[in-house]
């Protein structure tokens, strides 16, 4: 099937046009409310000359036939509004990190060329100053959320703006499936890159439009026959400026199902996502790790509402240690756990399932198209085969970066005439074809000469019951060359010292991988998204050296 989301959503509108798409706070949207609103923002963006500019089928594969809309937003319908409205205005959302400082939004301004941006009034003053270092957009939007900010300079409000625009029509209803989503990354490899997908490789390698075999869905008639079969209602809960979270909101809306936001949006507050899951009939939820899992733990724990008709909980950008999966478990003995392999570049690659009464296992069952390849990425490894090498996938992926055809080649490399793309995540191909992760290249230690992935070492510690959070980084030695320290914060009232953490570790990797020393903290530094933040964990690891407040400590002396 290759078509554009646009068409399927108009399909869906069609035969379940009184469904309830959308639920935030007290306002409901039904999916014929939510077209109407898109059409609404696609015909505002219409009126100030945004939409396509040339063929998208003409132009190099690191080259956007559009114009680009720019989401300022945290988490709220105006965020998925936006994308579905700039899709049927046939220009294209893009995605910005709103923790952004001046230097770090320009530049991603700067280098999608935007034509306009949708900002909260929250960060109208940042912006203003951004404004200043850029080529002026044609189009700002401001959505208010009540911080008493004043509309920037040629701003127009966003819903006063949308009530004066026609929502009966879009502008134009002739998208393709070789038009454009745009996904920056989060920079965590160098700059931010937008990923370049045509949507109908985009709506299948990364929205699931699949059957459970892995083979495409024919067209838009089984699109709408298989959501007519399920009730799927769907809470997101990492910011919507990240793929995992629009990833799942989109994907729910091609089941014809509810997208439930949590009433605070502003930082993640784990009793509110509870209680508001068991309010809405939550079915299945998004989140990221530990980050997410471990305050979900406790707030149960602490007598938190318990979601009963929740039976799936996915893990995207980071795998769920098994201590805190059993604790999810307790409560939740429904759930269904999934472990989601996968990136801004290459969609899902490969999935980690886990039923309820299953043990949870080590290897991921790959995706179609997902393989191993070599590490000079010159040839396909076999299974069993003694080589850790890439996770790469073929078939439906990216077109490449925008406006870099350098970084284009190196990521999305031709082997044997295949096209591939090699997101950076490095990985070995068990005997029966399973992938066993060991991390990403990024965040990958030399020490004496031995390769050690932090994510494999992370998961060994956390084996530790006194453990609530771990990073594991690199910091200079004058015998290894590079040293693996452990910055770990335990649960409150735990007293584990690196004794015990050390012993734990060995029990499930080999002695050169285990930490030479643990730096005890309150809270490990992580992004909003609940991604580990590496280069702020580094910079502690080395200054507790330079202060000679090595944790060999005590966690009562070293904290």
């Amino acid at each position: 099937m290759d078509v554009g989301f646009t068409q399927l959503f108009d399909r869906l509108c069609d035969s379940f046009g009184d469904r309830e798409a959308l639920v935030w706070r007290n306002r409901r949207w039904t999916f014929d409310e939510v077209r109407g609103q898109a059409n609404r923002f696609a015909n505002v963006l219409a009126a100030h000359d945004l939409g396509l500019r040339a063929d998208p089928d003409s132009v190099a594969p690191y080259e956007s036939a559009h114009d680009h809309v720019a989401l300022y937003l945290r988490n709220g319908p105006e965020y998925l509004i936006g994308m579905l409205g700039a899709w049927r205005a046939r220009a294209c959302a893009t995605n910005i990190n709103y923790r952004y400082v001046d230097t770090e939004l320009a530049h991603v301004l700067a280098d999608q060329s935007c034509a306009a941006i949708v900002y909260h009034g929250s960060f109208a003053d940042t912006l203003a100053r951004v404004l200043e270092r850029i080529d002026a957009p044609r189009l700002l939007l401001r959505v208010d959320d009540g911080a008493g900010d004043e509309l920037l300079s040629g701003a127009l409000d966003y819903h006063e703006a949308l009530a004066a625009a026609a929502a009966d029509t879009p502008p134009r209803d002739d998208q393709t499936p070789s038009d454009r989503y745009v996904l920056y990354t989060g920079g965590t490899t160098g700059a931010p890159k937008g990923v370049l997908w045509r949507q109908g490789d985009f709506l299948v390698r990364a929205l699931g439009l699949r059957h459970a075999d892995g083979s495409e869905l024919a067209g838009p008639d089984e699109v709408v026959e298989r959501a007519g079969r399920r009730r799927l209602v769907s809470m997101p809960l990492p910011p919507f400026m990240h793929g995992a979270a629009h990833w799942n909101a989109l994907s729910t809306w091609l089941s014809a199902g509810t997208v439930v936001i949590p009433d605070e949006v502003v930082r993640f507050d784990p009793v509110d996502a509870l209680g508001v899951a068991t309010r809405e009939g939550v079915t299945a939820t998004v989140i990221v790790g530990d980050a997410f899992a471990r305050p979900l733990a406790d707030a149960l724990d602490a007598g938190a509402p318990v979601p009963t008709e929740l039976r799936h909980v996915l893990s995207s950008g980071a795998i769920l240690s098994r201590p805190v999966a059993e604790r999810l478990r307790g409560h939740l003995p429904g759930i269904r756990l999934l472990d989601v392999l996968g990136s801004s570049e290459a969609g899902r690659q490969a999935l980690n399932s886990t039923a309820p009464g299953e043990a949870r296992r080590t290897e991921f069952g790959r995706d179609p198209g997902t393989v191993v390849i070599d590490a000079q990425r010159t040839r396909l490894v076999d299974p069993g085969e003694d080589e850790i090498g890439w996770v790469a996938t073929r078939g439906r992926v990216p077109m490449g970066y925008l406006g870099d055809p350098e970084k284009t080649a190196a990521t999305f490399p031709t082997i044997d005439g295949v096209r591939y793309v090699v997101p950076g995540d490095r990985a070995r191909l068990s005997a029966d074809g399973g992938i066993e992760l060991h991390g990403r290249e990024s965040v990958t230690i030399n020490s004496g000469g031995e390769k050690i992935f932090a994510e494999e070492v992370e998961r060994a510690v956390k084996e530790h019951a006194d453990v609530a959070d771990v990073l594991v980084v690199p910091r200079p030695s004058e015998q290894w060359g590079s040293e693996v320290v452990a910055i770990v914060a335990l649960h409150p009232g735990a007293s584990a010292g690196p004794a015990a953490l050390e012993a734990t570790a060995r029990r499930h990797i080999a002695g050169f991988k285990v930490p030479k020393a643990f730096v005890f903290v309150d809270e490990v530094p992580r992004f909003p998204s609940g991604k580990p933040d590496y280069s702020t964990a580094k910079a502690l690891a080395v200054a507790r050296a330079l202060a000679g407040d090595d944790a060999g400590e005590d966690p009562a002396v070293a904290g």
